[in-house]
């Protein structure tokens, strides 16, 4: 058993403190089965995107990859991040890593594209990075003004929603930095910008991507504002001692689960 996976094994085993209750009946806002049964209706017109495919191609995101390995393993998370949602009638995940270069970001993109390509589920993907925004970049997307410019009181919150010109998928770009971040992430403007998504996708599955869980307070301070929690370790670089750490940050959350990334095994079987 490898250091990853012993320490993840005392992560799913370890019973002595339970994680954070989810929210209540009365605070959940909408089931995904709602979601499967008002998919055909139409949604407010959005200000479009530009994607830029070779961007897309270049930094692995979908639809632009060719590993039928990486789109199974992307099908198959999608399928059970879906069941537990439905399971427990939560509609907002938090993405997050340990520290950074472990694919965090990548893993919020592609979970949300997957997410988008059930014909029965919308999808809004919010870059909550406010130290390292990377969402845009890495899909190439071309905006005018995003989540910081809402912050700074520049726009209104209903000029950051963009249609990302991929069906059912609607992102909320940035790409300023901000030093006190978790301040951001608490005051008024965020919680504003909160009510007008609920308000205009109220069907709609929300995805953050969250800075890394140990380089900032940013994740504690957001994660009464979400459902759950989905941590990305990768293989070959998240040791032992930092998954320990996150375990004790993680006791407090509700964690949904654990993605593996970077991982050498695969599986080229055509069929299985």
């Amino acid at each position: 058993m490898s250091v990853i996976e012993t320490a993840l094994s005392k992560l799913k085993g370890d019973g002595s403190r339970r994680p954070a209750e989810p929210r209540t009946q009365q605070q959940r806002r909408v089931k995904i089965s709602d979601v499967a049964a008002s998919s055909h209706q139409p949604t407010r017109a959005f200000l479009p995107a530009t994607l830029d495919s070779a961007a897309m191609e270049r930094n692995r995101i979908l639809p632009q990859v060719a590993d039928q390995a990486a789109l199974r393993a992307y099908k198959i998370l999608r399928t059970r991040l879906l069941q537990r949602l439905s399971a427990n009638q939560w509609k907002s995940v938090a993405i997050t890593g340990t520290e950074s270069g472990q694919g965090k970001t990548l893993t919020a993109i592609n979970l949300s594209i997957a997410l988008a390509q059930d014909p029965n589920t919308r999808v809004c993907l919010v870059d909550l990075d406010l130290q390292r925004p990377q969402v845009a970049a890495q899909m190439g997307l071309g905006f005018e003004q995003g989540l910081g410019d809402y912050l700074l009181g520049n726009c209104d919150a209903q000029q950051i929603i963009y249609d990302s010109g991929i069906a059912r998928l609607v992102v909320v770009p940035n790409s300023k930095m901000f030093e006190h971040s978790s301040e951001m992430l608490a005051g008024t403007r965020m919680l504003e910008l909160l009510q007008v998504i609920e308000a205009e996708m109220p069907r709609h599955i929300l995805i953050f991507d969250m800075p890394p869980l140990l380089l900032a307070d940013d994740v504690l301070t957001f994660v009464p504002q979400v459902d759950g929690v989905l941590l990305v370790v990768a293989e070959g670089m998240t040791q032992r001692a930092t998954v320990e750490k996150a375990k004790e940050l993680l006791a407090d959350m509700n964690l949904i689960g654990v993605v593996l990334n970077r991982s050498s095994e695969r599986d080229n079987s055509a069929y299985y």
